[in-house]
């Protein structure tokens, strides 16, 4: 997380190298609360927004609040506003720069929907809980999502590869040493690490689900659902991703002459690799279906 605020990251790159989110993720998201008896539409709060993709994406929600710690997110954020991603007629979208554990300037018993896209694995739990508890009207929901490791669908023979570039342990030649843990480890283990609401604040949430929209990857997670994000990319846009990667920017700080290797900077190598797999097994094109499994926590306030 802290890589993200720093004042060299860029902000915009990062933004347009991530995938976005379905439509039907966030209908998903709406349905459960939909079913909730008490279900408000007044107010939403988008935690660890980054650059607001999520955000403006909270349409029912007539006031939506992005929250994120770096200056450098929310002012990323409120450009993408001003550059036509406009609230919808009648909406207020605004930014607060705040940690999601500490939220002071949000009223007891005011929030219809809370969530998180790509964020809750860095929260400390322990206190998330409690304010959620705080800030949530009775009958208000909460959502928070992760995707995991990328897959190339069409590749499966290249995966012990992806694997090996983002968790092996070779210093030179793999970002597994250089991602920022315990967060990193509560991703792409799906979230399973974060605790039930009630053990942290008990008798406050009503109702914990949780969903992986994982298809095949992950047999052993319970009823996996199919794989709901998912893009087609250029090798061009692909390479862009990785560079978006905070283990990557790590790596790259602490190994400076790495962009002096004759075939490249690591990412570059990794890419490459990438393309001769794909090319050895039946011709490289132009661009390659990528897809992310998706981890989902649910909630529903109480009291």
């Amino acid at each position: 997380m802290a890589t993200f605020g720093q004042t060299n990251f860029d902000t915009t790159v990062y933004a347009r190298g991530r995938p976005t989110y379905p439509q039907e993720l966030y209908d998903f998201v709406f349905e459960y609360h939909k079913r909730s008896p008490d279900a408000k539409y007044e107010r939403a709060i988008d935690l660890g927004c980054g650059t607001g993709q999520a955000t403006i994406e909270l349409t029912p929600f007539k006031r939506v609040t992005g929250v994120d710690p770096s200056e450098n997110m929310i002012q990323s954020a409120r450009e993408l506003l001003e550059k036509g991603k406009s609230a919808q007629p009648g909406q207020i979208i605004d930014f607060v720069q705040s940690s999601a554990e500490e939220l002071g300037f949000v009223e007891d018993n005011s929030v219809d929907l809370v969530i998180a896209a790509q964020a809750g694995h860095w929260f400390d739990w322990s206190k998330m809980w409690p304010e959620l508890a705080r800030v949530m009207k009775k009958g208000a929901s909460a959502a928070f999502w992760i995707y995991s490791e990328f897959r190339l669908p069409q590749y499966p023979s290249l995966t012990p590869l992806i694997v090996d570039y983002d968790k092996g342990t070779d210093p030179a030649n793999s970002i597994g040493p250089y991602w920022q843990q315990p967060g990193r480890s509560v991703l792409i283990n799906h979230l399973v690490a974060i605790p039930e609401g009630n053990d942290i604040v008990p008798g406050a949430f009503e109702i914990l689900d949780r969903e992986y929209f994982t298809g095949p990857y992950y047999p052993d997670l319970p009823s996996p659902r199919p794989v709901t994000l998912r893009k087609v990319m250029s090798w061009d846009d692909l390479l862009g991703y990785f560079r978006t990667w905070s283990g990557l920017h790590t790596f790259k700080e602490r190994n400076p002459s790495d962009a002096e290797n004759p075939n490249g900077p690591l990412e570059v190598r990794f890419w490459n690799s990438l393309r001769e797999g794909v090319a050895k097994s039946g011709g490289l094109r132009d661009e390659v279906e990528v897809e992310w499994p998706v981890a989902m926590i649910l909630a529903r306030k109480a009291v």
